[in-house]
């Protein structure tokens, strides 16, 4: 039987191929891109598209303690 080749991702940052196993900062290249990535999500660059919810409506949905 043949040896398979170890699996490798495309870090979603920079697109080089990564090690999948034994790699701490998967699916990324590098703790580099891992930070940019976490840099991205911290500056709301990226968003997770979702509709726009009246605040009033929330509180009716979720019931918070009374000062």
């Amino acid at each position: 039987m043949a040896d398979t080749p170890p699996k490798t991702v495309r870090c979603p940052r920079c697109a080089t191929p990564a090690p999948w196993q034994g790699n701490p900062s998967r699916p990324f290249c590098s703790e580099k891109c891992r930070m940019v990535d976490l840099g991205r999500w911290a500056e709301e660059e990226y968003r997770v598209a979702a509709e726009k919810v009246d605040p009033e409506q929330l509180n009716n949905l979720i019931p918070f303690p009374e000062k």
